[in-house]
């Protein structure tokens, strides 16, 4: 805020903090930036990972609009499994895309800072699509589910407008989680400290930085990010068991099948739910392995979910076969 009325609005708010110190809080302002301390102080190291995450997120774009570009050009992978893969590839694109940039400018960087407007923009992003990630994972499962224990249903329970609902609400659930976490940040007064430990803008780290106790806020943001974390992973486990259990009256071949897909989803599942789960489910605490964690799942999951969905299904590499021949023989 730039305006004397603003100023001293914001003033009120570091005296009222419980931090405060007395009288030195009055030369406090309002935080206008944030400073990440980044992977690493060594410039060495911040080259070398410069180089691989820029050749990794490379590989997340064009191996995710691949998939994406497969399906959508391949009429007989217009299936409910498929049509979830491809938002799936959607969204590791996009939940890359939050924080990886500006990760690899400030790689590149010696002040590594970000507005705080924009600080609270990546965090509601990374939330949006991180949960949209949890809710479509779990829907993934249930379809699985649905097409392997119930196979004479399944054109009805799973039929393309389903689909569309399903991703419609879990679009409108993960947006709702995103506004939850954002607004229980913003409200704190942050009049103090701004250096972030880490390389990009998420509430654990932030609320931290406020200048008044956040015990009860991080009480209420590990209830709503570890909840549905924990409810997801349980509701899949829950499902690959069931599957699994319901395999033993399957042919050979059918189990086969089955397994590959099931295996393929649960790798994924391990991956993204995992770190998730360890980050988010400890109020007010942090490890020095916070980073490598943090990393995993917002650089390394996205790519390796391309790579465990074509090299472990037959079906996705033929269609990308069929695709390229198509493509060569186009006349030009």
């Amino acid at each position: 805020m730039e305006g004397d009325q603003g100023h001293h609005f914001l003033m009120l708010l570091c005296i009222a903090s419980p931090k405060g110190d007395g009288m030195g809080t009055f030369n406090r302002t309002r935080v206008t930036e944030f400073i990440f301390l980044g992977l690493t102080n060594n410039w060495m190291l911040e080259i070398l990972f410069f180089n691989a995450f820029s050749v990794t997120y490379v590989l997340i774009l064009l191996g995710n609009m691949l998939i994406v570009i497969t399906i959508i050009f391949t009429p007989r992978l217009h299936t409910p499994m498929y049509f979830f893969l491809s938002n799936l590839s959607f969204i590791d694109i996009c939940h890359s895309s939050v924080t990886v940039p500006k990760m690899l400018k400030d790689l590149l960087s010696e002040r590594k800072t970000i507005p705080f407007d924009n600080c609270i923009a990546q965090l509601f992003f990374l939330h949006l699509f991180a949960c949209a990630e949890i809710f479509l994972l779990t829907i993934m499962a249930y379809d699985r589910y649905a097409a392997i224990c119930t196979p004479l249903h399944y054109p009805n329970v799973m039929n393309m407008r389903v689909c569309l609902e399903l991703v419609f609400a879990f679009w409108i659930g993960a947006t709702v989680h995103s506004l939850v976490q954002t607004f229980l940040t913003i409200r704190l007064p942050y009049c103090g400290p701004n250096i972030i430990n880490s390389y990009f803008c998420d509430v654990p780290p932030v609320i931290k930085l406020a200048c008044t106790d956040t015990y009860l806020t991080g009480v209420l943001i590990v209830s709503n990010s570890g909840t549905i974390s924990l409810t997801c992973f349980l509701a899949l486990v829950t499902s690959y068991m069931v599957i699994l259990v319901s395999l033993r009256k399957k042919s050979a071949k059918g189990r086969r099948k089955a397994l590959s897909t099931c295996s393929a989803h649960f790798m994924v599942v391990a991956l993204f739910f995992g770190p998730c789960i360890f980050i988010y489910t400890r109020p007010d605490t942090s490890f020095s392995m916070d980073k490598v964690i943090s990393v995993f799942y917002t650089v390394v999951t996205p790519l390796l979910n391309p790579l465990i969905y074509t090299l472990r299904n037959e079906e996705v590499k033929s269609a990308m076969k069929q695709l390229r021949t198509w493509k060569e023989k186009e006349p030009r």
